[in-house]
């Protein structure tokens, strides 16, 4: 692990230590997109690029954390902990002010971290920060936290240090994630199952549009609380509805659409992309990595027509490999949208050709190449080192 031994010699250098290492995973979605915050399924995944976190202690209350990917440094006092004015160092003095709020009782700290997780690309770099930061916290001080207490601490650092309302599903991939395994999570009751990927000549691979998403600037809270407003239009007539889980496409007909056009075009795809998830889990069960696919696309469209957080980069490598290559089974924009990555199925014996055809088309349309990610399944957040330097493979998940 190249960068893991790159951000021990930092902490090296910068603090003459032995750091305690936690690493974190980014996540790829299946399908499941924008339904986490409406309390629904989702079906993620950890995979193989990590954010690595190092940490010692000190004995003043400075927290001092050096960003190894922008080589840039931060320090805050735990006496005044408020937001940075940029904005990377606040998905851990997020963490840090979740665990004071909760009572415990801290010291200050020297932290070194960076990771191989493309940024901004829908592969949620912020959500591994933010559990390496809890996981990394909660075994430093020994504060006996479990999976799921970290998961929300770290789903509450975004919310109210970071400002984006996300929902819980990021967080609970990079520390439930299990080798390959993709996680059916109920959104709602926070009960999960693992269904297992068998697809041995099928590969995942991502291609980046190079349109940088950062939800705290784009429509992603706009598009949250036009749900909320669907909702409530649906619960006014019908009470004991408590999310567009719950809800019916008639439902939405009925009650939503003669209101607001828009809100109800953004609650509709909410309430299909549940179904197709469920329809996605069948498929992975019986290994119709063909139906799986075509329930992918379908995803996009609603994402591009419905939901319209896609853009025109990754419409247009959606619409290639369906249109204008083979041996892809399926592909949809991920993440929280307005750029980013597209996951796409492809058939092992075709990927190199494929890669290849959506780099040149790329080129020839928008003047660059996309850039590609190869990834596999991964186990979730574990501790790789110890404080005194013993190799840990502490995996919190199972």
């Amino acid at each position: 692990m190249k960068k893991l031994e790159q951000i021990r010699a930092k902490f090296q250098q910068l603090h003459n230590a032995t750091p305690l290492i936690v690493r974190a995973p980014g996540r790829v979605n299946l399908i499941g997109e924008h339904t986490d915050y409406n309390l629904g399924p989702v079906l993620p995944a950890a995979i193989d690029k990590n954010i690595f976190f190092a940490v010692s202690l000190r004995d003043d209350n400075i927290i001092d954390i050096y960003a190894a990917d922008y080589s840039d440094q931060v320090a805050a006092t735990l006496d005044n902990l408020e937001p940075a004015w940029k904005l990377w160092p606040n998905y851990t003095l997020g963490v840090i002010k979740e665990f004071l709020k909760a009572g415990h009782q801290l010291k200050g700290m020297n932290i070194v971290f960076g990771g191989d997780i493309p940024l901004a690309a829908g592969l949620s770099s912020s959500a591994a920060i933010t559990c390496a930061s809890a996981n990394a916290i909660n075994t430093l001080f020994k504060l006996n936290k479990t999976p799921i207490e970290l998961v929300k601490i770290a789903q509450a650092a975004e919310h109210n240090f970071v400002g984006v309302h996300c929902g819980i599903m990021d967080q609970f991939a990079s520390l439930f994630g299990k080798e390959g395994y993709f996680i059916k999570l109920d959104c709602d009751t926070l009960e999960h199952s693992y269904i297992p990927f068998n697809a041995t000549d099928v590969k995942i691979v991502l291609f980046d549009s190079g349109v940088k998403h950062f939800l705290v600037n784009s429509a992603y809270n706009d598009r949250r609380k036009q749900c909320s407003e669907g909702l409530k239009l649906v619960k006014e007539q019908l009470p004991a509805v408590n999310s567009l889980a719950d809800v019916t496409e008639g439902m939405l007909f009925k009650f939503v659409k003669p209101v607001n056009e828009e809100i109800f075009k953004r609650c509709l795809y909410v309430v299909e992309e549940i179904a197709r998830l469920k329809a996605v889990c069948n498929d992975l069960e019986h290994n119709d990595f063909e139906a799986l696919g075509r329930h992918l696309f379908e995803t996009h469209l609603g994402l591009k027509d419905l939901y319209e957080v896609s853009c025109t980069e990754c419409d247009f490598l959606v619409d290639f490999v369906r249109h204008k290559t083979h041996g892809v089974l399926g592909a949809r924009m991920m993440g929280a949208g307005f750029g980013g990555c597209t996951i796409n199925l492809i058939k092992e014996e075709a990927v190199d050709r494929v890669v290849e055809e959506v780099k040149a088309a790329y080129k020839k349309e928008f003047g660059k190449e996309p850039k590609v990610y190869f990834t596999s399944i991964s186990n979730g957040s574990e501790v790789i080192q110890g404080l005194e330097g013993e190799k840990k493979a502490d995996t919190l998940s199972q």
